[in-house]
């Protein structure tokens, strides 16, 4: 400030300004010799009616104890009412929580856990498979199979395929069985990845995958880059002769 006062009469206050960083008005009271603005400090006189410390200590025990913690200020407000308890009113609880940075969600509500992308290598065959279910159409109107087919990704080979009439987790459950009992899989030695429909998630699948010591791979939910190699399908085509509908 004390070079751009010495400054103010040989550039231009504009320029002088800009260059300092401090605003013209600034600068003209300084020159004209007239004192800062101080802020107004207003002085708030405690109300009678506030509570002391240790009754907001109170208040945040009863908030944070087992029975209230994960209520809502109004609900922790009538219940203690109903049992002849007055505390604070519920805008003093809101406030209470805010001063500790506690105003957020207190239900116990249902946390998503945070999937990864899957990333699979295969350096070599019979490490990495993928499976999913195509639906084909049949030679008549309205009639569709299921076909289920297993890739070694490493070699884009089909490992296995069935073809029925609709597919369930029974069906998926033998298919696989089959496929990896053919590859001679030894436990802990593959992984199997597939997306998130209800045959690759369901439970004979998943109790058969854990006792062959295969690892469960699968795609993130509502994801659609996520969706396994066969769903490519070349290899489907070229296997059957048909068009993939």
């Amino acid at each position: 400030m004390s070079a751009a006062l010495e400054l103010a009469h040989e550039i231009p206050q504009r320029a002088l300004c800009t260059a300092a960083g401090i605003s013209r008005s600034t600068l003209r009271r300084r020159l004209n010799g007239t004192p800062e603005r101080l802020p107004s400090v207003i002085s708030r006189r405690r109300s009678r009616r506030a509570l002391s410390e240790h009754e907001q200590a109170e208040v945040l025990a009863v908030l944070h104890g087992e029975r209230f913690a994960d209520r809502a200020p109004a609900t922790i407000h009538a219940t203690l009412l109903d049992e002849g308890i007055y505390l604070c009113s519920v805008s003093t609880m809101y406030r209470l929580l805010r001063a500790n940075a506690e105003v957020r969600e207190r239900r116990r509500i249902a946390r998503h856990p945070e999937y990864r992308k899957p990333e699979l290598v295969a350096t070599g065959p019979r490490q990495v498979f993928s499976w999913d279910i195509t639906k084909l159409r049949g030679p008549h109107p309205g009639e569709w199979f299921s076909l289920l087919v297993m890739l070694d990704i490493f070699s884009r080979f089909v490992v296995g395929w069935m073809l029925v009439h609709r597919a369930n987790a029974e069906l998926a459950r033998h298919f696989i069985a089959q496929t990896l009992e053919r590859e001679g899989i030894q436990p802990g030695h593959a992984i199997v990845h597939a997306d998130r429909g209800a045959e690759m998630t369901a439970q004979p699948v998943c109790a058969l995958m854990d006792k062959l010591g295969v690892v469960r791979s699968h795609s993130r939910p509502h994801v659609s880059d996520d969706n396994p190699f066969s769903e490519s399908r070349p290899e489907v085509t070229r296997l059957l002769g048909v068009r993939v509908g």
